[in-house]
């Protein structure tokens, strides 16, 4: 069954850019209510739940700070991501200062943009597809049975997993193709998100690459600055 589409607040005052991301976002599988001003952006806001908003900057009548501020008022978990056409330092802080969960300068590549969004809705909600019972994975032409902890390739002897490259094999199972996030791996398996167990994920990844590489179709692609995608090719 398809998980329910999330709901996404677009306020962005260029008529045509806002509706080409509304159309990308769309074929994404997220609902968009997309705003043209940030005065429309704040009404809209108050009359429906959203999971994320999108916030353009430069904006007439309101800017996009003073909308994520009236926002936060309303609502101070929901996800901002905020799209500008300026660079100064001054204003990334003054974003974040906000809360603004992500930032992006135009131009910018929509694949990106699409990878931050996952990625924040998946931190919001972490214990979505950790906690599923499921144990057994076909990757390729492997086989994982998470619970034996062991990985076998064709009719070959399985071999037998440490416990945290079982673990780590298995959640990026569950995001199979998909983004999994450096943060929920380390919250989930290293109990803890610093930069020692950072790097101690990194060497676990090499070793189930080494795994791996027996199928040219499988692959553990670095998604840079955010984590990482088992990727099956077709």
């Amino acid at each position: 069954m398809e998980s329910e589409a999330k709901k996404i607040l677009l306020v962005e005052d260029d008529p045509n850019f806002g509706i080409i991301l509304k159309d990308y976002l769309t074929i994404n599988n997220f609902e968009v209510t997309h705003a043209k001003n940030g005065m429309e952006g704040f009404e809209k806001f108050k009359r429906n739940d959203f999971d994320l908003c999108i916030l353009d900057i430069m904006m007439p009548y309101k800017d996009g700070f003073t909308l994520a501020k009236e926002i936060r008022e309303k609502n101070a978990a929901v996800p901002i991501i905020f799209l500008t056409a300026k660079s100064l330092k001054e204003d990334v802080l003054k974003g974040y200062s906000i809360g603004a969960d992500d930032y992006l300068n135009k131009p910018f590549d929509s694949e990106v943009l699409l990878m931050k969004i996952k990625a924040i809705l998946q931190r919001k909600t972490p214990e979505s597809t950790i906690d599923t019972k499921q144990f057994e994975f076909e990757i390729g032409e492997f086989f994982l049975n998470s619970k034996l902890r062991h990985l076998s390739y064709g009719n070959e002897e399985p071999v037998k997993l440490s416990p945290k490259e079982n673990d780590l094999l298995r959640l990026l199972a569950l995001h199979l193709n998909d983004l999994m996030t450096r943060e929920l791996a380390l919250t989930k398996i290293w109990r803890d998100d610093n930069y020692f167990t950072s790097r101690s994920m990194d060497v676990y990844i090499a070793k189930l690459r080494k795994y791996l590489k027996r199928d040219e179709n499988v692959e553990i692609l670095n998604i840079h600055g955010e984590g990482f995608r088992l990727v099956v090719k077709q």
